[in-house]
């Protein structure tokens, strides 16, 4: 059976779009007006770094009491404690996680910046400490009226079936409710402050005496900005206190986190040299190929944690995360050199050029999608089991991780991810695009040549 040809000018069309997506996926396209920066494509610089390379703390809060009845409410109140108080510290790239399974709040936020001596310690502990939450008259914050579980019993998000919006009803307690039907009788059109700690979260207007202990809150916004005030006010109600746990506490300083990615990134480009200069060596015009292969592999990485497209969000990239990355760059050497060996072979076996490499890319496919396949399921496991409750991935497996209790550690979850990435583009580079370049570039004329594919020289 004679072989299909692939067109000449098809190995330049790919060679191409590889460099295309090479330059933009490293250094990005963007353009300024003015002082407005415009991105069209991110680049690597626009990657979002983790705390073990920025430097940062990830500490994970459990209740303090394990005798009480803890909802997912409560959880999502407590979430919304830390989340505040984050804010307050001007620290607002963090993030938040609640594992309402396992009851505990994951929390990961980088340095303060401009800060030298920054007490991590100190503001981890303080993050977890009992909301104050008040309700006060007018803006002032020390004229309490109400103040946490003691008069307020309950907040629920819903919605108003008159006019549809969304709002907060309040439940006081009897205490609560004595105490707000005197105030509110005082301050109809006048506005009611509630705090959280020393922020004001709210400040609604009081349209009537309330007496029977249920208000309702108006004007929030939408079914969100309810949810989020609801639980703002609940986390001042919570029948327990959040405490670290001192074996998960990681406190990551920026000089060591950014040496430790310099270190990598100079160790990981100069093994990407010389693994290319060995291939090219060894196989010779497939050498070419697979070092091609491997760049295109290595771009469609970079590209899918900056958020390449303008408007997508980076993903956090870790130590670990840019060690998956090295190693799918090893799963896509291993895959160009079992094409490679297959094609040897072929020729051994009298095959010609054509022939060769269709049989020795067929002849190593089974051996590449198993190898990857395995992978792709360790990186899928990976990620379910340490990703949050909010990942799609981690809810298909929480039946099964379940059993071994919460394990939400972003740092290995980057590295399942960076490993995923890299073995479906070593499918899409080092499969397809090289299988398709080596056929094009062998219809060549000049190159027509089997040592140049391992084979023997002509005649």
């Amino acid at each position: 059976m004679k072989s299909k040809r692939v067109a000449k000018p098809v190995f330049f069309i790919i060679f191409a779009l590889i460099l295309a997506l090479a330059f933009t996926a490293f250094f990005g396209i963007e353009d300024y007006y003015g002082d407005t920066r415009k991105i069209y494509f991110k680049g690597a610089k626009d990657i979002r770094w983790g705390i073990d390379i920025s430097g940062g703390v990830e500490a994970v809060f459990s209740p303090d009491k394990q005798d009480v009845d803890i909802t997912d409410d409560d959880m999502d109140a407590a979430k919304a404690i830390i989340e505040t108080r984050l804010v307050n510290k001007n620290i607002t790239d963090y993030e938040v996680f609640a594992d309402t399974r396992n009851h505990q709040i994951i929390v990961r936020f980088p340095w303060a910046a401009d800060e030298s001596d920054f007490d991590a310690q100190a503001a981890v502990k303080e993050l977890g400490e009992t909301a104050l939450l008040t309700f006060c008259r007018n803006e002032d914050s020390k004229d309490i009226i109400l103040q946490g579980s003691e008069d307020i019993k309950t907040a629920i998000p819903t919605v108003d079936q008159q006019t549809g919006s969304s709002v907060v009803q309040l439940r006081l307690t009897s205490a609560g409710k004595e105490k707000f039907a005197t105030a509110t009788a005082e301050l109809v059109g006048q506005k009611i402050s509630i705090w959280m700690d020393s922020q004001e979260i709210s400040a609604p207007t009081v349209n009537e005496a309330i007496t029977d202990g249920d208000a309702i809150i108006t004007g929030i916004g939408d079914a969100d900005a309810a949810k989020e005030l609801a639980d703002k006010i609940n986390a001042g109600s919570l029948p327990f206190t959040l405490t670290v746990d001192e074996s998960k506490l990681q406190i990551i300083s920026p000089s060591l986190g950014s040496d430790a990615l310099s270190v990598m990134v100079i160790a990981g480009s100069i093994a990407f040299g010389v693994i290319c200069l060995l291939m090219i060596i060894r196989y010779r015009l497939h050498g070419v190929i697979a070092s091609i292969a491997l760049l295109g592999q290595l771009a469609g990485s970079i590209a899918c944690i900056s958020g390449y497209f303008n408007g997508t969000s980076s993903f956090t990239l870790t130590i670990p995360g840019i060690a998956g990355i090295i190693l799918s760059i090893g799963v896509g050497v291993d895959c160009n050199v079992i094409a490679a060996e297959r094609i040897r072979d072929e020729f051994k076996k009298g095959k010609t050029i054509d022939g060769a490499i269709d049989a020795g890319f067929k002849n190593s496919l089974s051996a590449v999608i198993d190898g990857n396949m395995t992978i792709v399921i360790v990186s899928l496991v990976l990620m379910g089991a340490f990703g949050t409750d909010e990942n799609v991935i981690a809810k298909l497996l929480s039946p099964i991780m379940s059993i071994f209790g919460s394990s939400i550690t972003g740092s290995i979850y980057s590295f399942g991810y960076t490993l995923l990435i890299g073995v479906i583009f070593n499918l899409i580079m080092g499969v397809l695009a090289s299988k398709y370049m080596l056929k094009s570039i062998s219809q060549i004329k000049f190159l027509r040549n089997p040592v140049l594919y391992g084979g023997k020289k002509n005649g």
